[in-house]
């Protein structure tokens, strides 16, 4: 691969908790200087690649580095393993050992290409600083964290199974909140990783589906709106991806009070003039 892309992604939320602040009893993130929602970049990642588990089902370079319940350390010896040098026990990996198990790493998994990862927890493979890049997402508009009292009608112990009391819970949500990202793919990351255009394609259909494969009653209702991609002719771009993100525009219809659906906004994008060497792709 070996042009630059950059791109928009609107994505929404409706009736559940997006992406819950586990310093703040799990309740929805917000900018306590504006209450605009907030999505970390690393919430998004995890949709990524569980969307790629299911998709390709550990397929041979398609693993997942990072994941629930794996041991890094573990993964990181098998790579060494499978290149079959030996080790010094009191040295430990030479430099050209580590460079070999990153760039085994690299092909195995798919995470470690696209994102990048810390690999020297132990058996040493170094560090890898991923080609793709999120921001953090922000709502559009404010949004309003609810914290809602819920209530369980049957016993953990059969000694309180004559009790008339119910067991109290917490659920936090917001009503509705419409989220824009801001993506960045670097060519000359993606040379030094192995990231494809395969992996590339792969991307793009993760962030299409991958709400589909990651429903509970918690999240509510999310799903993915819109997708703009500037793609760069240049490994180095064309423009600032700054500039580019400032034609694309979103804004609530101004006849609705209060949104509670995406199509109570309008999106509109300047496709005029665009920068020489810059192509508009609309994948949503």
């Amino acid at each position: 691969m070996n042009q630059r892309y950059d791109f928009v992604y609107l994505f929404d939320c409706r009736d559940g908790n997006p992406n819950g602040d586990p310093d703040a009893a799990n309740s929805p993130r917000v900018d306590p200087q504006d209450m605009h929602g907030l999505v970390s970049d690393v919430c998004l990642k995890r949709k990524i690649r569980n969307f790629v588990l299911v998709a390709k089902d550990r397929a041979a370079g398609y693993d997942i580095f990072i994941q629930q319940g794996s041991v890094l350390n573990d993964a990181i010896q098998k790579a060494h393993d499978g290149l079959q040098h030996k080790i010094d026990d009191k040295k430990g990996a030479s430099r050209e050992q580590v460079k070999n198990a990153r760039t085994e790493m690299c092909r195995r998994y798919f995470d470690v290409r696209a994102f990048g990862a810390v690999m020297s927890t132990g058996a040493n493979a170094g560090q890898v600083r991923g080609p793709v890049q999120l921001s953090f997402s922000r709502s559009i508009d404010p949004v309003l964290p609810l914290d809602l009292s819920i209530t369980r009608m049957a016993v953990a112990e059969a000694k309180d199974a004559e009790s008339p009391n119910q067991t109290m819970g917490r659920k936090n949500l917001i009503p509705y909140g419409l989220f824009r990202c801001h993506g960045f793919i670097s060519a000359h990351l993606a040379t030094e990783t192995g990231f494809n255009d395969a992996d590339l394609e792969l991307l793009w259909q993760s962030l299409g589906q991958m709400f589909d494969h990651d429903r509970s009653a918690a999240r509510g209702l999310m799903a993915p709106q819109k997708l703009f991609v500037f793609k760069h002719m240049s490994p180095l771009g064309n423009a600032p991806a700054h500039k580019l993100f400032e034609r694309v525009v979103v804004k609530r219809n101004s006849d609705v009070p209060t949104a509670r659906s995406f199509s109570d906004y309008d999106v509109t994008i300047n496709k005029s003039d665009l920068p020489s060497g810059v192509e508009l792709i609309e994948l949503l």
